[in-house]
């Protein structure tokens, strides 16, 4: 009886005994447990490849583009950033999200886009133009009033900080098109202008040998 009472106040074990071949599987503590999954270490070396490969696309970018408007993007939703990319297209400008840090690794060491620093605060887009940079100024302009979203920060020409009475001047300025049709109006009339001179030579210089003439008759 003792030793039936003694065997009774053995504590049991908490873990009870897995069937055999069960507790030779990974992730398992017993027939009770639930399967945990592996943790998998971050793929490092791979993030920083992404963030290099960034950086060099901002170069490339910045290499080509003649200006960089910074717009603060918070609330734009996808659809919206898609149609602001749409809108640039036509004036040869791309629209990049990205972060501050990797824009500063960008513009390192280029002395023309070293001013840009001090607008990489919040969250930034980054309008950078090759082409028509009035085209693509009254775009940003004509989106923002459409979606009575997103603020211009300041933008960047010539390695010259831009106000923003500054690009609204560069906004209020011809599209290229019409630019292109008042340089070929010009040149027609000067042209026309030439032209009606030179058809007037020769009677001009018929008139001034008839007077020469008669003057010597006389």
């Amino acid at each position: 009886m003792v030793d039936r009472v003694r065997s009774m106040q053995r504590p049991r074990s908490t873990v009870e005994a897995s069937p055999p071949g069960l507790s030779q599987r990974p992730g398992l503590l017993g027939p009770r447990s639930r399967l945990v999954p592996p943790i998998r270490s971050k793929p490092m070396g791979r993030t920083l490849e992404n963030k290099q490969q960034i950086v060099e696309e901002l170069k490339g970018l910045l290499g080509e583009a003649e200006m960089a408007l910074v717009l603060d993007f918070k609330g734009l939703s996808i659809k919206e950033m898609t149609d602001l990319r749409t809108r640039l297209q036509s004036s040869n400008g791309v629209c990049k999200v990205t972060k501050n840090t990797l824009m500063r690794r960008a513009i390192d060491g280029n002395s023309a886009w070293s001013n840009l620093d001090s607008l990489l605060t919040g969250t930034n887009a980054f309008v950078l133009v090759k082409g028509d940079v009035g085209g693509a100024v009254k775009a940003v302009q004509s989106f923002q009033k459409d979606t009575k979203k997103s603020e211009v920060k300041g933008g960047l020409f010539e390695g010259q900080l831009l106000s923003q009475a500054d690009i609204k001047a560069i906004g209020d300025l011809p599209s290229k098109e019409v630019l292109m049709a008042q340089i070929a109006g010009a040149i027609n009339a000067v042209a026309t202008k030439l032209a009606v001179g030179i058809n007037e030579v020769p009677s001009g210089l018929a008139r001034a040998l008839k007077q020469h003439a008669d003057g010597g008759a006389n």
